[in-house]
């Protein structure tokens, strides 16, 4: 049965801090790179960008989209957007990130007007601010489109998140009310993974999925979900796949180490102050340094929220093969029915740690770009080329740090309060460490 590799949450040009270059056909060109069958197409609520949908894009007749110039390799486009809700609820400012997918571009179209009616501004920016709570934008979008999936983007992230500790809830009941269960999945963000949000028990009967929320094509599939499907990739299969119906099902889930996510631990920027969950704990989450109040990040809120254990969650490497290669893939001996994961570097952080260079030089560039046009797309080279043949292309250096990021032996200096964590692949050797460019900067096309 076929997997398709899925990126479901990106941001065009038109949202804030998105490389100019987020084009429908760029975004499907580094989707190729990358190994990225079914892309997002982010943003249809913002009307330029919507004409842009229906200028390039052509409805394929199976709820997904096509580019009109289709090339064979080129990806299909799902309608995503994400949403920014803020607005009080219980005596609370909340923040909330939702995605939106829908299966048509006249549902799309519907959506946006309703939204326009009801005092949105969605010229704003592509990812637009909105006063509605969780519950109007699920009772409008349902009322609207059944089949829509309205999924929580980043569920842990501390300042726009279902679950986070500055603007969210304590339980997703909390935050959509009555359609709390038309809400079949949640996406990790970058500084969760699969086994966090396991020990969650509202999440027992809802679907983990992971995207890059991309604001540049080379941040395409830092995470990723794969899906396999019986018979043809389609919007219903998705849908079926993600609420666990029919035949179509989630194979595995592709992770950032959670550590390297900006918001893993506690901490505040400012003053440089970092904790982990037992520190804060103990000392308290008020900045030593000046008194502010420190950000409290993913791995502290998930143990607040858990009610298990990491050991009740059972995580273990469940295959050292899956791929015919060194990869390690890891799932649950505890809930063996959850979906995998396996967790990886982008390939062109493994080149820059392993040549010295910025993630941005044109000494990275060329032989990532060698890798992924001459021994396949980046997927490939990262889960399932032998080592000999990044090694011939890329040197000794690359492939041993490629060997290393998938048997999991490396080192990360965790992230905290928007600060990116470091990945040390040659950490111990006392090698010099770069650690690629992690703000959302676009490499040359």
């Amino acid at each position: 049965m076929p997997e398709v590799i899925a990126d479901l949450q990106l941001h065009s040009r038109f949202s804030r801090a998105v490389s100019p270059a987020m084009t429908l056909s760029t975004i499907a060109q580094w989707a190729r790179r990358k190994g990225i069958g079914l892309v997002a197409t982010g943003d249809w609520t913002h009307p330029m960008w919507f004409r842009e949908i229906e200028r390039d894009l052509v409805e394929a007749g199976n709820g997904l989209l096509a580019l009109k110039n289709n090339t064979e390799g080129d990806p299909l486009f799902l309608l995503a957007t994400e949403v920014s809700c803020i607005y009080s609820q219980g005596g609370k400012v909340r923040r909330v990130h939702t995605l939106i997918w829908v299966p048509s571009i006249a549902s799309a179209r519907k959506i946006g007007q309703e939204m326009t009616k009801r005092g949105c501004n969605l010229l704003s920016d592509g990812r637009p601010i909105v006063g509605l709570t969780s519950i109007q934008i699920a009772d409008l979008v349902f009322a609207i489109e059944p089949e829509a999936l309205i999924i929580p983007a980043h569920a842990w992230t501390p300042w726009f998140s279902v679950y986070g500790s500055l603007g969210g809830f304590n339980s997703i009941d909390e935050a959509f009310g009555s359609f709390a269960k038309n809400i079949y999945a949640v996406e990790t963000g970058l500084s969760s993974n699969p086994a966090m949000n396991w020990r969650i028990k509202e999440l027992d009967n809802r679907a983990i999925v992971s995207f890059s929320d991309a604001h540049s094509g080379p941040k395409l599939g830092r995470e990723a979900t794969v899906f396999t499907i019986v018979g043809n990739l389609s919007y219903r299969a998705v849908y079926e796949a993600i609420r666990g119906l029919g035949a179509s099902s989630i194979a595995y889930t592709i992770e950032f180490y959670p550590e390297e996510g900006k918001y893993h631990y506690t901490g505040h920027r400012s003053c440089g102050v970092r904790q982990t969950p037992d520190e804060t704990r103990q000392k308290g989450a008020t900045c030593p340094v000046c008194g502010k109040p420190l950000t409290v990040g993913v791995m502290h809120r998930v143990d607040d929220l858990a009610a298990r254990t990491d050991a009740e969650v059972g995580l273990s490497v469940i295959a050292r093969t899956p791929f015919g290669t060194d990869t390690v893939m890891y799932g649950s001996t505890v809930f063996p029915r959850r979906p995998p994961f396996v967790m990886l570097v982008p390939l062109v952080e493994i080149i820059a740690e392993a040549l010295g260079s910025p993630a941005t030089s044109p000494k990275v560039d060329l032989p990532y770009k060698r890798l992924t046009s001459e021994v396949g797309n980046e997927f490939f080279v990262l889960l399932r080329a032998s080592l000999p043949d990044i090694a011939k292309i890329a040197g000794e250096r690359v492939a041993e740090g490629i060997h290393l990021v998938r048997q999991g032996k490396l080192v990360i200096d965790p992230g905290y309060d928007g600060v990116f964590g470091v990945v040390k692949i040659w950490g111990s050797d006392g090698s010099k460490i770069v650690s690629g460019d992690k703000e959302q900067l676009a490499l040359p096309v």
